[in-house]
């Protein structure tokens, strides 16, 4: 059986985008008094590198929710095309 291969970076862009997406608004809810530990998880993974559950903060995890999710899944679609 043929297997289609993935594109590593059309697929990183997508999840990258979708990672940073849900980051921003986890931190927005986190400011209103919503999803306060998912808030704290996120700012323990990010803090030392300047995030806060802040107005920059929705901006600056946004950043590196999609820095996470594009290499990750890029490299995820990377060893799927290699395995198959």
């Amino acid at each position: 059986m043929k297997y289609q291969k993935l594109n590593a970076v059309k697929f990183g862009l997508a999840c990258g985008i979708v990672s940073g997406v849900f980051i921003a608004l986890t931190t927005l809810f986190s400011l209103y008094g919503y999803a306060t530990l998912w808030g704290n998880l996120i700012e323990d993974i990010y803090g030392f590198m300047g995030y806060s559950i802040s107005w920059i903060g929705v901006l600056i995890g946004a950043i590196y929710g999609f820095i996470d999710g594009f290499v990750m899944t890029s490299i995820f679609a990377w060893i799927y095309n290699k395995l198959i």
